[in-house]
């Protein structure tokens, strides 16, 4: 193989792997600042212009932030959890296209790091092992609280993961790949929200879960559990784990953007104009960036709203309520495409957002009724 190859493929993965550093800084700042306004308070403004430097300043703290290592720890696996956690919030990101390309010295420069035709299998297989970092960090703290904290994640993933996984086989089945890059050109006339919406609002309400953002972030509960997994961590380790939740809040994001929002490529009405992706390369991350922080802002906003909810309701929830409505609207999916290719009538793809939002709005009046017989006492 020729080596111009792989030192593309490092050079990719360095500036990909420093771009989510970047971004991990500053989605610290955009959060409390977008917390601050919601709240109607003032948030980070002193360190440089409107506090944008309070990132820095943050990272020299932790750097140099004295680090305690309790005594009775599983020393191995304690100083081990927070890499797993890690890594891979960055590994995630390198099937994710952020755009078409562009050629550089007469070579063509792809915007990915690698382009898999199971990409999202990839996908699947390494955002399940992350919780193995928190549930070895709550059992490695040799402390109660910890390690109810990590039973908690292991608990949630496992309640999760399915409905994940079954949002996952919707745009596969929709965009008739698991390559990412087929998934977004599959978006180039209509994006995938619009066929099914159903199944991106519960993509949406599982990524929360899988991130252990709140209302989901039971695994540390400062209430309940002191702050749950990382207890017994400080300075960098716990900015490892710091790092880890806001780095997959951004790849989430990018994950969500390109299965059901159009990856890198613009709104469909602009698709044959001057400012379509296909005319301007560069135009395809600026659009997948505008997508990332829009979808940002709606789990800041959601953290800055909803309570934390108790957790044999969260258990419930995911349960009774995310899993059956995935079966279902995955099955609606599968059979509205089969029909549509098989009569070639388009109709049957319209029927399919229709009947998704009829059975997510029967799933709501069985949630209503049985809250509803709880706050009677009859249950």
């Amino acid at each position: 193989m020729d080596w111009t190859i792989w030192l593309e493929w490092v050079i990719k993965g360095l500036v990909l792997c420093l771009v989510l550093l970047v971004g991990f800084a500053y989605l610290t700042w955009y959060e409390r600042r977008a917390l601050a306004r919601i709240q109607v308070r003032v948030g980070p403004n002193r360190a440089g212009y409107q506090g944008l430097l309070q990132p820095i300043a943050d990272a020299v703290k932790l750097i140099f932030k004295e680090e305690l290592t309790p005594s009775r720890v599983y020393k191995a696996a304690f100083l081990l959890a927070p890499v797993l956690t890690v890594v891979p919030s960055l590994v995630l990101a390198a099937v994710i296209p952020l755009g078409t390309s562009f050629n550089l010295f007469g070579r063509e420069i792809t915007l990915y790091v690698a382009n898999l035709n199971v990409g999202v299998l990839y996908l699947t297989s390494i955002a399940s092992i992350a919780v193995y970092g928190i549930v070895l960090a709550g059992w490695s703290s040799n402390n109660k609280y910890a390690m109810l904290g990590g039973v908690r994640a292991t608990a949630q993933m496992i309640s999760y993961e399915l409905s994940l996984g079954l949002c996952f086989a919707i745009a596969v089945v929709m965009g008739n790949s698991m390559n990412l890059n087929e998934i977004v050109t599959a978006q180039k006339d209509m994006w995938f929200v619009v066929i099914q919406p159903v199944g991106a609002f519960i993509f949406l309400i599982v990524t929360l879960a899988e991130v252990n953002r709140a209302p989901f972030d039971m695994p540390e509960a400062e209430q309940e559990l002191t702050a749950g997994y990382h207890s017994e961590y400080s300075g960098m380790k716990f900015a490892l784990f710091f790092m880890a939740e806001y780095q997959k809040m951004i790849v989430i994001s990018m994950i969500a953007a390109t299965l059901f929002f159009g990856g890198y490529r613009e709104i469909w009405f602009l698709k044959d104009t001057f400012l379509s992706v296909d005319r301007a390369w560069f135009l395809g991350p600026i659009y997948l960036l505008i997508k990332v922080i829009v979808l940002l802002f709606g789990m800041i906003w959601i953290r800055a709203t909803w309570p934390r909810i108790r957790y044999d309701r969260l258990m419930s929830f995911g349960w009774k309520v995310l899993l059956p409505l995935s079966f279902v609207t995955a099955f609606i999916t599968a059979t509205g495409i089969l029909l549509a290719q098989e009569l070639n009538n388009q109709l049957y793809l319209y029927a399919i957002p229709a009947l998704s939002i009829v059975s997510a709005l029967v799933a709501v009046v069985f949630i209503y009724r049985d809250l509803r017989r709880k706050s009677h006492g009859r249950i």
